[in-house]
């Protein structure tokens, strides 16, 4: 794929600067119609029936002018001549007739749209949330949970406001410029010529003002993105902003972004402030002209006061489309740039896509193999050079190595966080590549120190990846890791809410949940990235405690820089740059006198010391 294309495939057009290419503009907008076709599709016959419902409406609005000038034409000469109320009656009959079903029309227009806009966004905020949860780690590590939440928010509130109001405006824009033009021929073709000249005027004022709101509200969603990214993350981490005395730092940022956010919409609302009052302009301007040159036609008998006063009302409806055109361009082009950024989401393909035709994975052993594998995070930095590595069925590995060495890496690769660059990861003798990821991630599950807890009570985090689980299950599992005692002694137990990542609840207790919520899972491979790293030791050793019983009888790689982690495995790898510098029990190593572990441990008998 050539680097011009990959500059705007995906969520990459997100970070061009300044203004985009022809090519890339027409791209973009081109993937953006895609979308919007995609989502309307399964609405076309509904929408077609809208469709008729505004034509209707239109008709029996600009049906009006013209009884008018029936009523003056033709009803008012019989009441001069003879007092006959008869034709005037008949005229005002048909115009509270063509006001009644204008606003029936109306009425069931609002309530249908409504309910089909609703469906689509409901349809929308699906896709796009099913598809955030199919991409990556690696997706989410680049793209943050601010830009997440902008596009699932204001972006598809966009979307709304277009669906609401803009649709309607164009159509019944559309309808009234067509419609009016051709009644304003019809009623007098030289009048009508008049009137007509404005025409140039208009479209250049309408193309430039399409164009300029198009870069507007594109920057637009740029700086709302910044300002909600700035947001989440800092009250994400508002501890370390508190602990660091960040505020006013995080709150010159956000001034910033938010400032430029401002001055992004100030650009908008002043393309707005030269459109308006230019098609103001010109509609009164035109107005003036026609009225100048009816009176003198009137004057002359060359046309009927019907005929001008008609002419006047068909010019107000005619320049008043022109003036909801502002508006639709606003809603239109703040939706296109949401369906652009949308749409680049959607068009963001899995690093580790699920397989066409996955291979079946009935009762995973547990076997874990490394079959030279290669991987890197960043083209050139290799992590892992070629590692050959097998962890037999119900052995405990421990990976042991200072920073950087590789140890998360071989964790993300075993769980198919990441594919490997070059290699292959095997379960079972079968590559993970051909596994569903429904079926590998029942057999294979990772703890990591972050311990993150779901919003719900204690016992919808332990049964996370059971949702079907009973309650004596649930309680059985948090038995079983010593979890029970502290959960039972909670205000409300297993009901218990869980609120903020939870954070009532100690480090160590967070631990143990994840620990029962992995074992209620019951994988065939476990794998524990630091998991005790950020305990204290009195949560520590509760937490060891469990570790024998999470760990019985399944595969398990740990990771861990605390040797009393490391203490009871069946075998520890010292890894070094993503090789494999030493391997052995533990008591092997030790015993050996000389070495990585060696050292460590003895380092860590002192420290106890």
């Amino acid at each position: 794929m050539s680097s011009a294309t990959q500059q705007w495939r995906g969520v990459a057009a997100d970070d061009i600067e300044g203004d985009l290419t022809a090519e890339t503009s027409a791209r973009l907008a081109g993937r953006s119609r895609r979308l919007l076709g995609e989502v309307l599709r399964p609405w076309r016959r509904a929408l077609w029936w809208l469709m008729v419902v505004v034509v209707v409406e239109n008709a029996a609005r600009l049906s009006i002018p013209y009884l008018v000038k029936e009523g003056i034409d033709t009803g008012i000469p019989p009441i001069r001549a003879s007092g006959d109320l008869g034709p005037l009656l008949l005229v005002v009959g048909l115009v509270l007739g063509a006001t009644v079903t204008q606003a029936v029309a109306r009425n069931l227009f609002l309530v249908r749209s409504g309910v089909i806009g609703q469906d689509i966004l409901l349809s929308i905020r699906r896709r796009v949330f099913r598809h955030f949860q199919l991409l990556s780690p690696a997706f989410h590590d680049r793209y943050t949970s601010g830009r997440v939440i902008s596009r699932q928010t204001s972006d598809v509130d966009a979307i709304y406001e277009m669906l609401e109001t803009g649709f309607d405006g164009l159509v019944t824009a559309a309808l009234t410029l067509v419609g009016t033009s051709v009644l304003l021929l019809v009623l007098d073709v030289k009048l009508g010529i008049v009137a007509l000249l404005c025409g140039p005027a208009l479209v250049l004022l309408t193309n430039w003002f399409r164009k300029e709101s198009a870069k507007s509200y594109r920057a637009t969603r740029e700086k709302v993105a910044l300002v909600i990214v700035h947001f989440v993350e800092s009250m994400n981490g508002i501890r370390a902003v508190q602990a660091f005395r960040r505020e006013p730092r995080n709150q010159a940022i956000f001034d910033d972004v938010n400032d430029q956010y401002r001055r992004a919409n100030l650009v908008a609302f002043r393309l707005v402030a030269w459109f308006m009052p230019g098609i103001r302009l010109i509609g009164n301007v035109t107005i003036a002209a026609v009225l100048l040159y009816g009176g003198y036609l009137a004057y002359h008998g060359e046309v009927t006061v019907g005929v001008l006063a008609a002419f006047l009302l068909y010019l107000r409806q005619f320049f008043e489309p022109m003036m909801e055109i502002s508006q639709f361009y606003n809603t239109f082009q703040s939706a296109s740039a949401a369906l652009e950024k949308l749409s680049g989401v959607l068009e963001e393909v899995p690093d580790v896509p699920d397989p066409t035709d996955p291979a079946p994975l009935a009762a995973a052993r547990g076997e874990v193999r490394f079959d030279a594998v290669r991987f890197a995070y960043v083209e050139g930095s290799v992590v892992l050079p070629g590692l050959d590595l097998t962890v037999p069925a119900g052995q405990t590995v421990a990976l042991v190595g200072t920073t950087g060495a590789g140890k998360t890496t071989i964790a993300k690769l075993a769980t198919r966080f990441y594919d490997p660059t070059g290699g292959a990861v095997l379960l079972d003798g079968l590559d993970l590549r051909r596994l569903a990821s429904e079926d590998l991630h029942r057999a294979v599950v990772m703890v990591t120190q972050e311990n993150y807890l779901f919003s719900g009570t204690v016992a919808d985090n332990i049964r996370f990846g059971r949702p079907d689980a009973t309650d004596e299950e649930v309680e059985s599992a948090a038995r079983s890791l010593g979890a029970h005692e502290f959960i039972a002694a909670l205000p409300q137990a297993y009901d218990t809410p869980v609120s903020n990542r939870g954070g009532l609840l100690s480090a160590g207790q967070r631990q143990l949940v994840a620990f029962a919520r992995a074992f209620l899972a019951d994988p065939a491979v476990l794998i524990l990235d630091e998991a005790t790293s950020s305990l204290d030791i009195p949560s520590e050793r509760l937490v060891q405690r469990a570790l024998g019983t999470i760990l019985a009888g399944r595969t398990a790689i740990v990771i861990a820089h605390r040797l009393s982690t490391v203490e009871n495995a069946d075998r520890v790898l010292v890894l070094e740059h993503g090789r494999i510098v030493e391997d052995g029990t533990p008591s092997d190593l030790v015993a050996a006198g000389a070495g990585r572990y060696s050292d460590l441990h003895r380092a860590w008998v002192d420290s106890l010391a």
